[in-house]
């Protein structure tokens, strides 16, 4: 297996450079896993498909679903691709590179879990920023139109907004240098989380129910429906930043964010006294 992906890997340094693989090739990965695993919800929702398992009986016109493809091509083509591009320099300076030998995989799951930790500790309290009066009325609330969230609502933010917190996902390979692989591993991963957590559908196989911790769209989805100065859940793939600050932070508790937390209290061992307010 190694060895097909070193090949594959030869073939792709071989073709293209460096600045083609980082840049561009990013961009192509990001776009074909984003749109390849979002557009099917779109479907699922129009044509009321496994309906039993969405989380609001609410759907989204089709108006407003095309809406939403239009201005995500506007702001991937328009923010995310340049993005890629000026930030080329400074991953290139914090020693990323696309050459071989890969990296063992060692390397890969320690460098993907401490991206995973670092990407929740910052997006957690950007997220809290982005809901204070004046960021939510002028830049988060751009995210907020859809109540009933879908796949692709993921990444339909503000600009600013995309720049704020995609900070918080690629602070991590900013630290480390990582190789290309394993940066587009860990894109790959974020992308499907992200989408998964909009997608406004609870399964059976939903990762929540196996993974400890694991926000998933149970979880997310609630944060869309309610108001802006009460709405909680603003950690992004675990909760254990909820679980441990934002009851602590927050004087009136909604009884069913409570409820809505509940099953994730029992994943959560930090402590007596983080726990005691709970009852």
């Amino acid at each position: 297996m190694a060895s097909i992906i070193e090949y594959g890997w030869l073939y792709l340094i071989t073709h293209f450079s460096d600045f083609q693989l980082a840049c561009l090739g990013s961009f192509f990965l990001h776009e074909s896993v984003f749109f390849l695993s979002g557009l099917p919800f779109i479907y699922l929702e129009r044509a009321g498909w496994l309906s039993k398992y969405k989380i609001q009986t609410k759907n989204n016109s089709p108006a407003a679903q095309e809406k939403c493809v239009t201005r995500l091509l506007l702001y991937h083509f328009g923010v995310n691709l340049p993005v890629m591009i000026i930030s080329y320099p400074v991953f290139k300076y914090m020693g990323m590179r696309s050459s071989l030998p890969l990296p063992s995989w060692n390397v890969v799951l320690t460098q993907i879990i401490f991206y995973f930790i670092l990407e929740d500790f910052v997006f957690y309290w950007g997220h809290r920023v982005l809901h204070t009066k004046w960021m939510y009325k002028y830049v988060h609330s751009v995210h907020h139109e859809y109540a009933t969230p879908f796949g692709l609502t993921s990444e339909y933010a503000h600009p600013a907004e995309i720049l704020f917190l995609g900070f918080a996902t690629i602070i991590g390979p900013a630290i480390t240098g990582p190789h290309l692989m394993t940066l587009w591993l860990w894109m790959v991963l974020r992308v499907l989380e992200t989408v998964e957590a909009h997608c406004g559908y609870h399964f059976p196989w939903s990762l929540s129910n196996f993974l400890p911790l694991y926000g998933g769209a149970d979880f997310h989805d609630y944060h869309h429906r309610l108001l802006y100065t009460k709405s909680g859940n603003y950690s992004s793939t675990f909760t254990y930043m909820d679980c441990r600050f934002s009851l602590m932070w927050t004087k009136t508790i909604n009884v069913s964010w409570k409820r809505c937390l509940h099953k994730h209290r029992e994943n959560w061992v930090a402590g007596t006294s983080v726990m005691g307010i709970w009852n």
